[in-house]
């Protein structure tokens, strides 16, 4: 085995040389990497612009990830939040920071992962920063194109609206339960902690079909309904009657005696979107109804109960 290559050794500018020497053309991409921005062109003149930042230690952890699942990882956060607003992701710009002993193998594979996932929204690698830091950072901004449609925002819910979800809710956090115990298996729910499988298509759709708000569940269902409640001034009940509960959560409750449900309502960074609808809508396929938008001191109700101060996760609580 051969000595291994860290980022000490391929230095800054290396390192953004090797990221950069292959990245394909994008008709789109005015200005690439190397120059002081990039600059891109878009056909409506209207940007969406999101970013987030993961961290080794809280959002991932290398011994439970491959460096291509935390790439795809970090993209997926960023590409989620453009889908939520009814738009396409086009380019991404990454921060990368990491420790001077970090082989570069690794944040080339993490780097390949970022272009995996961008690719599956047709989006590019656009440019991006390197520093070092005391632990693997990826801070990543993400540009989307409405296409000419107005974003659909938090805000719009109103009472009589259906309220409904596209992608899978619960499985990351149950992965999380699985690793956090020593095993891996169900590897579906493992796989799914490690990279999430964002519904990217149902949110353009859902803004073509009259969405009234949006969002995407990072936090956990309840967490993220209540966010549209407050913004809406409204109250979003849920139903979990009739919820089917895909086996890998099945049995991974069953082995440690939790409710699945919980995982469902509470479990975040799955990247589900969550939508509310007139009732003269159509709603996209990919969603499936879960409850309505009623008049209300703000809040969420799941099963005739409101669930206000609990679930999702909160950075420094």
């Amino acid at each position: 085995m051969g000595e291994v290559v860290t980022i000490r050794d391929t230095g800054e500018f290396g390192l953004i040389d090797r990221i950069t020497a292959d990245l394909p053309a994008d008709e789109r991409v005015l200005v690439g990497p190397g120059d002081d921005t990039a600059v891109l062109s878009f056909p409506t003149g209207v940007v969406a612009v999101t970013c987030d930042v993961l961290v080794e230690g809280r959002h991932f952890r290398r011994d439970w990830s491959t460096a291509i699942d935390v790439g795809r990882k970090a993209a997926a956060a960023s590409l989620a939040d453009i889908a939520a607003m009814g738009g396409t992701a086009t380019a991404l710009v990454v921060g990368f920071g990491a420790p001077p002993d970090l082989p570069t193998a690794w944040a080339m594979e993490c780097t390949a992962g970022l272009r995996e996932e961008a690719r599956a929204v047709g989006a590019s690698l656009v440019g991006g920063d390197v520093v070092q830091a005391p632990e693997v950072i990826l801070s990543i901004t993400a540009l989307g194109d409405l296409a000419g449609r107005p974003p659909v925002r938090r805000s719009g819910a109103r009472p009589g609206d259906f309220v409904a979800v596209a992608g899978r809710l619960g499985w990351a956090a149950a992965g999380l339960a699985v690793l956090s115990r020593g095993f891996a298996s169900p590897r579906a729910l493992v796989d799914a902690h490690r990279c999430p499988a964002p519904p990217y298509a149902a949110g353009p759709a859902a803004a073509t079909a009259g969405a009234t708000a949006m969002i995407d569940v990072s936090d956990g269902l309840i967490a993220d309904a209540r966010h549209v409640a407050e913004a809406s001034g409204v109250v979003l009940e849920i139903s979990t009657l009739g919820w089917e509960v895909p086996d890998p959560l099945q049995a991974a409750a069953s082995a440690y005696h939790v409710d699945p449900i919980e995982w469902m309502l509470t479990g975040g960074e799955d990247h589900a979107l969550l939508a509310t609808f007139p009732p003269e809508a159509h709603v996209p396929e990919d969603f499936r109804i879960i409850g309505a938008v009623v008049a209300g001191e703000p809040s969420v109700v799941v099963d005739g109960a409101v669930r206000d101060a609990e679930g999702g996760f909160r950075h420094f609580a």
